[in-house]
């Protein structure tokens, strides 16, 4: 299944079927897909989302980039309730969100990681960098 995993409805259906799925993303929403693929996300090394901090933090930062990390336990949790209900519905057992993402077999990221700050990948993730880019004029 070649789905975007946002929605987590191709995630499902490729639990479902039992049959493999690539995932095609931008990025996800408090760093699931580092936690799916089991890649190292050490909050005081890769900058949280939003924070504007670079990839040579201070200590204030990296303690306020810990404590951003620490709350996204809590408002991370709702956003993926209702589609681990459907889940269940459809696959008759208690899944998280992140065990329905960890059977992706490749990631493509389409973000370039020249771009990006430096933090651990796993080999099934991908960078397709440059595909959303317009010519120069």
């Amino acid at each position: 299944v070649f789905t975007d995993p946002i929605l987590m409805c191709g995630a499902i259906i490729a639990e479902y079927l039992s049959v493999p799925s690539v995932y095609f993303l931008r990025g996800f929403p408090c760093s699931m897909d580092s936690e799916a693929t089991q890649c190292p996300n050490p909050p005081s090394y890769v900058p949280r989302l939003f924070l504007n901090n670079s990839d040579s933090m201070t200590f204030a930062q990296r303690v306020k980039n810990v404590l951003v990390r620490m709350l996204e336990f809590v408002y991370c949790k709702p956003i993926f309730t209702q589609f681990e209900e459907l889940a269940y519905e459809i696959i008759q057992k208690k899944v998280t969100a992140t065990d329905l993402l960890s059977h992706g077999s490749v990631w493509l990221m389409r973000y370039d990681f020249v771009f990006e700050f430096p933090r651990p990948v796993m080999p099934n993730m991908v960078f397709v960098g440059g595909i959303n880019c317009d010519q120069k004029k």
